[in-house]
Order: C-alpha cells, then sequence, then structure tokens
C-alpha cells in the first residue's frame, strides 16, 4: 500500500536517494545524472523518480521546505525501503573563511525547529550524520578536490532570521552554516536504523553583510554537489 504523501509502491523506490527541497531539482538530478529515469510519485508536486547511476540504482525525491514537510517524507520513504538517504541543499554560510559555491559536509544539525522537539517529546537530542555517509562524502570531495567544510550546521525554522548577528551567535558555538530540514532527516534516519547525511553548497554568505551567489555559479556548485553525492552513495555499495 502506497503511503499517503510518496505516492509509490515498494520497489519503486531505491534503497539509496538523494534528498533536494526543491521538485524542480529533484526533476534536474534525475534528467542529467540518472540513466532510465522515470517518475514514481508527484503527490502535491513532491516529485521523486527512480533511475540508476553508474550501473546502480537510486532515486530522488523532493522534501519541500522545513522540518515538517521533510519529517513526512523521510519517514514515508523509509516505510517503502529507503536505507540511505542523502539531504543535497543550499545553506547560508557563517564560517568567517567561506565564499559562496564552497561544500559543507554536515557532520551534526543542532535542531532550532519544533518538530525534532515533537518527535523526541522534548528529550533534548542531538541529531547527527551517519559516520559512513560522513567518511564517505569527505573522501569524494577529497578526490574531486572540492574546497570543503565539514562541521555541525543548524536547522532552522525561520528562513528570515529575526537575530540581528545570526553568524556571530552561532560561530562562537562551532556551527558553520544554516538550512532547514536536516534535524529532522537524521532523527527519523538515526530512530529507524537508517543511514543519513547532508550535502550542502553555499548560497549565501553570512557576516557583516549577506553576498549572495549568481544562478550561474549556484548551478555549477550545485552540478559538482550532486556529482559528489552520487558518488558518496555508489561509495556505499
Amino acid at each position: 500500500m502506497s503511503p499517503v504523501h510518496v505516492r509509490a509502491e515498494p520497489g519503486d523506490i531505491a534503497e539509496s536517494l538523494l534528498l533536494p527541497g526543491d521538485p524542480r531539482r529533484a526533476t534536474y538530478i534525475a534528467e542529467n545524472f540518472f540513466d532510465d529515469a522515470r517518475l514514481v510519485t508527484k503527490e502535491r508536486g513532491m516529485l521523486g523518480y527512480t533511475g540508476t547511476y553508474r550501473g546502480g540504482p537510486v532515486s530522488v525525491q523532493t522534501t519541500g521546505m522545513g522540518c515538517p514537510s521533510a519529517s513526512i517524507v523521510t519517514s514515508e520513504l523509509i516505510q517503502l525501503g529507503a536505507k540511505n538517504l542523502l539531504r543535497v541543499g543550499t545553506c547560508g554560510g557563517y564560517h568567517r573563511e567561506m565564499r559562496l559555491g564552497d561544500l559543507v559536509v554536515a557532520t551534526a544539525a543542532v535542531p532550532q525547529d519544533g518538530t525534532v522537539s515533537s518527535i523526541t517529546q522534548g528529550v533534548p537530542y542531538a541529531p547527527a550524520a551517519h559516520f559512513d555517509l560522513v567518511h564517505a562524502a569527505h573522501h569524494a570531495a577529497e578526490n574531486a578536490g572540492r574546497r570543503t567544510f565539514m562541521g555541525p550546521i543548524v536547522s532552522a525554522d525561520l528562513f528570515y532570521d529575526p537575530e540581528e548577528d545570526p553568524a556571530s551567535l552561532w560561530n562562537n558555538l562551532g556551527v558553520i552554516a544554516v538550512e532547514m530540514e536536516a534535524a529532522a532527516i537524521f532523527t527519523l534516519a538515526a530512530m529507524q536504523g537508517v543511514r543519513a547525511g547532508c550535502l550542502l553548497t553555499v548560497s549565501d554568505t553570512i557576516g557583516e553583510e549577506i553576498e549572495r551567489i549568481s544562478d550561474e555559479g549556484l548551478q555549477d556548485a550545485v552540478d559538482n554537489m550532486v556529482t559528489l553525492a552520487l558518488d558518496t552513495l555508489n561509495a556505499l555499495n
């Protein structure tokens, strides 16, 4: 029986998946990186595709924006047999040495959101990426010569942060970037005994001023990130 939102059947979804937030990015990944891609779910515009990469099965599934949406999709993908979940997205960079287009390999995600607290019923919890995915991503980036930052990120509910100086706040805590979904994905994966990780492209550097990457620069950086993400999943096989 299909889940309520990811309207696919068991066997439609590969064990290894990429999880972008944007449905257009899911389509782009399937059309440009997969062989024999086919649409397997489109409920509510949350597009999902399955194909192959270097001969192995792989899927890409939209999560939507924020931890509430990502938690629904993650739960249903696990119901459908997902074993390796790798978020791919963009982030705001807090690290002072970050440049636009840099790659972030998240080791953990501070849950600045309400979803993780609801899942854990208020018990303090530290959502972490699975070591296997962190290890594989680190080596894929190293082999590709990509400028890469590794460390904890924060998953926030708010895109427009009212905090006057978030970069200083989070830098002082050793947090290197901000995005909106990883904490819920990490939490649910750990609870269900599957592996989850997160690769991010720095689309904005956040300091005294916010600098935004160009559309062309973002496309090139995302293409490189997706290749590394697929190589990361491939290394788990």
